[in-house]
């Protein structure tokens, strides 16, 4: 500031309940490195000083693979704060036509209705965190942990945050569809998109492919 010759720290964009990156592999190392502070601790640290985030918050980031030229890979760490990783493919038909006669996709922006305040999101969050998981359950979530890191096509396993997230995702999963238990079918449903790009591969073969075969060869007890 002029008038008194000091900096004043002016909060950013990462100040938001939803922060989307939009093809956050263009974003230089600095930049990412920076978003692993904020998705991992729910704060940032500027000039010694820290500054949490809004609660709640999320980071919901995408990337386009198929074209490389002037992107820089996502760092694994990187990779691992992320719970979840989705592919879309294209629309269907009838969601296609609907998007060419529509009207246009930032205009309709403006009529989104909030259904949720972030007090009701954080509560649904902690009703998410009593799911209870039974210890069959958690012994079938570290089976495949373990089989991912002792696999011969898998350089670099799933790390313990991997496992933390797989739970997670299976009690909102087990929670949505009307149970106060976790089941098997909970862990599989969210395994592939928990695990895929968490795993190096020790050749050419693909995340999902290797997280699929995961799911095939570690039995159910």
């Amino acid at each position: 500031e002029r008038e008194t010759g000091q900096f004043r720290f002016h909060p950013g964009p990462i100040f938001t309940g939803l922060l989307l990156a939009d093809e956050i592999n263009r974003a230089s190392p600095k930049t990412q490195s920076a978003l692993l502070e904020a998705m991992a601790e729910n704060q940032v640290t500027v000039d010694g000083q820290t500054h949490a985030l809004a609660r709640p918050f999320f980071v919901v980031a995408t990337q386009n693979p198929l074209d490389l030229n002037g992107t820089f890979p996502l760092p694994d760490s990187q990779l691992d704060r992320f719970m979840l990783r989705l592919s879309l493919d294209y629309p269907d038909p009838t969601a296609e036509r609907a998007l060419l006669t529509g009207s246009d996709r930032r205009d309709l922006l403006v009529q989104l209705v909030p259904q949720l305040d972030g007090a009701a999101l954080l509560a649904l969050h902690g009703a998410a965190q009593s799911i209870t998981t039974s210890s069959a359950r958690l012994d079938y979530r570290q089976a495949l942990l373990a089989a991912s890191r002792r696999h011969a096509e898998i350089r670099a396993g799933l790390s313990p945050r991997a496992g933390l997230a797989l739970l997670g995702a299976a009690r909102a999963w087990a929670m949505l569809s009307g149970r106060r238990h976790v089941l098997p079918e909970d862990i599989q449903a969210l395994f592939v998109p928990v695990a895929a790009h968490r795993l190096l591969p020790a050749r050419g073969a693909h995340g999902e492919t290797l997280a699929r075969q995961l799911l095939t060869e570690v039995a159910v007890d």
